[in-house]
């Protein structure tokens, strides 16, 4: 019962007007599944791949309430960065990069990107990464499995620099230059940052679209978690803004809900209807 539940909590995104629906992986990692559950490294990796068909079941469900829906939503396996696991906030710092090689956060992240694609996702959500460094481990290991897409979005602390301080525009340059990068953008990010990082790389001509997907623009620390939900301007009011500064793909990230993506969906199809008109 427990997870048919849960299939029917994430087709609600898909209801509202979503196209894509990431797995919840994001904090997965083998050390923290066999510290904490007591479970073998390949009994984890099979807790990961069952995250995936956890979307996908989502998908199948909406697709069989919704016949006439031409286009299939697609399931990204969301690969969350190092500091996730580590539950300590600091994937919003990257403080951990300058004590890691690439080497080293190419292998801790190889296991999860081998068992998500096994699973089929459709594409990689390579999401919140906090500083260059990592995005780069990430997208060399791509080149391990040639046929794998992904986008890259950093989390930022303003409306220049990632989460650890490298330029956000310099990242977004270098990412875009990757053929199996699908996608750079931005996500969990305060959504007041992010017509300022859009300016940011207006001079820089994108070869792929722009993603963008912040949070609900509540504080967050580590000890006490999320707060000032009734402060917060909705989503939907920064999204024309965006799309004019070149974001294509757009939707939601920590405690955005279904009705937040029902909203933006609304303004982005009344968007594309007003330039079909134009």
């Amino acid at each position: 019962m427990q997870y048919k539940l849960l299939i029917r909590d994430i087709s609600r995104f898909l209801e509202s007007g979503a196209n894509v629906i990431t797995t919840c992986t994001y904090q997965a990692s083998i050390e923290g599944f066999c510290q904490n559950l007591l479970i073998s490294p390949e009994e984890s990796l099979e807790l990961i791949k069952r995250g995936v068909k956890l979307a996908q079941s989502a998908r199948t469900m909406y697709m069989q309430q919704n016949p006439d829906v031409m286009q299939c939503p697609l399931v990204a396996g969301s690969v969350g960065p190092y500091g996730a696991s580590q539950h300590d906030g600091s994937e919003y710092s990257g403080n951990y990069v300058e004590d890691m090689s690439i080497k080293e956060l190419k292998d801790w992240h190889r296991p999860r990107v081998r068992a998500l694609l096994d699973a089929r996702v459709d594409l990689l959500a390579c999401e919140s990464i906090p500083a260059l460094k990592e995005a780069q481990a990430l997208i060399e290991l791509l080149c391990e499995f040639p046929h794998a897409k992904a986008w890259v979005s950093f989390t930022c602390k303003d409306g220049c620099h990632t989460s650890h301080g490298d330029s956000f525009a310099a990242a977004f340059n270098i990412c875009m230059q990757y053929d199996q990068v699908a996608a750079v953008g931005i996500n969990c990010t305060q959504p007041k940052y992010i017509s300022l990082l859009l300016t940011s790389v207006s001079d820089l001509p994108p070869c792929k679209p722009i993603i963008v997907y912040p949070n609900s623009g509540e504080d967050w620390q580590a000890q006490k978690g999320w707060s000032g939900r009734g402060s917060c301007i909705p989503l939907d009011h920064y999204v024309e803004d965006w799309v004019n500064l070149g974001a294509r793909w757009i939707g939601g990230c920590c405690r955005v809900t279904p009705c937040d993506i029902t909203a933006i969906r609304q303004v982005v199809d009344k968007l594309r209807d007003k330039r079909k008109t134009a």
